[in-house]
């Protein structure tokens, strides 16, 4: 039937259609090639825009990693500040890798307490703004001198602080010989920060610093939301009161005789013997010497010489020989003049002849 369809028309015609035909046959095959080859441009265009997009959220992630990290960071900076340092490094030595409420732990160490003279009277003059900008001037200058000998802060007391001296690798003779040159550069430094604040016209700072070595309860106490590091014992409580008899005995630096045994202080220091005191909140009394390193160097050189005289006065003091007493104290006045020491045990011992002593009195005095 198709011949019969395809007969009358003429070859020319036949022929038109046979070429039309072929074309229409290439040109299919070639769209189809071209469709393909475009449906597989357009799948490796869409893999690399999906690759690209995970790069950027990869990006993304990784800057979000690190300004986490950034904030980590940060807060354990700020952290680090409110918990020394060496604080964890106290606990980890002890097995304990967290900060966790009730953790303590006992070992031995220096404890140092420093307060400012007349604190009370000084910032009477000052506006709360200047008081609060001179106590971070002076804390400022108290910080480099403890940490620079392994020491760290533990409180801010007011205008006190109190610093624990507990070198991780050190033995305890190192410790005690660790807070006594503290106290040494605090005094150097506190010279230096007079001498700035006369350029500005302000008044000198005077400090006093007591140290003892002993035992002590170091760990957290708190509650829940609140926690605290803190330092607990008999021996915190000898270095305080070891503080407060600076001014009684005008003297910088009071130091237990404990510390000066733990440090093998007689080659190293220069200090002489100041009393034999029993402090408030203890029963047993104790030995508390000066350290006059750092004092002008004739003050120093008479005390050195009136030394011996003040401790054999002591001693005949304690067995109440008053008399004895009295002339070896005024020997060692003789030597110095001015020593404000020997002065302080002639009033004692003129007190203690004429007063009714408990039988059992140790030669100590309460202070």
């Amino acid at each position: 039937m198709l011949a019969q369809v395809l007969q009358p028309l003429p070859l020319f015609l036949l022929t038109i259609i046979a070429l039309y035909t072929i074309v229409l046959v290439v040109l299919l095959k070639k769209t189809a090639r071209l469709t393909g080859s475009n449906v597989t441009n357009i799948g490796k265009a869409q893999r690399i825009e999906q690759q690209i997009a995970q790069l950027s959220q990869n990006e993304v992630t990784l800057q979000q990693y690190k300004n986490k990290a950034d904030e980590a960071t940060r807060l354990n900076q700020t952290f680090r500040k409110f918990v020394p340092k060496q604080f964890i490094d106290h606990l980890a030595k002890h097995g304990s890798d967290t900060l966790e409420l009730g953790r303590a732990d006992e070992d031995e160490l220096a404890i140092l307490f420093s307060d400012i003279r007349g604190f009370t009277s000084l910032s009477e003059q000052m506006s709360p703004q200047e008081l609060m900008n001179f106590l971070n001037s002076y804390f400022l200058r108290m910080n480099e001198p403890i940490h620079k000998n392994n020491g760290f802060i533990d409180k801010f007391i007011g205008d006190a602080v109190m610093a624990l001296f507990d070198r991780p690798t050190g033995t305890n003779t190192d410790k005690a010989q660790d807070a006594i040159r503290a106290a040494l550069d605090l005094r150097f430094a506190i010279n230096l920060y007079n001498q700035h604040r006369s350029n500005c016209n302000y008044p000198p700072v005077n400090i006093g610093i007591g140290i003892h070595f002993g035992p002590v309860i170091i760990g957290t106490v708190g509650s829940d939301d609140r926690m605290d590091t803190t330092v607990i014992g008999d021996s915190v409580n000898i270095a305080f009161r070891l503080e407060t008899l600076a001014p009684k005995y005008n003297t910088d630096i009071v130091i237990s005789a404990q510390t000066l045994h733990q440090a093998e202080a007689k080659s190293l220091f220069e200090y002489r013997l100041l009393d034999w005191v029993r402090v408030k909140g203890r029963k047993s009394p104790i030995e508390v010497y000066e350290i006059i390193d750092h004092q002008d160097p004739k003050v120093k050189q008479l005390k050195l010489a009136n030394a011996a005289l003040i401790e054999q006065g002591l001693g005949y003091r304690k067995q109440q020989q008053w008399q004895q007493a009295i002339t070896h104290f005024q020997q060692a006045l003789n030597i110095y003049p001015g020593d404000t020491l020997a002065m302080h045990h002639l009033e004692q011992c003129a007190t203690l002849q004429n007063t009714e002593l408990a039988a059992d009195w140790d030669g100590s005095i309460l202070l």
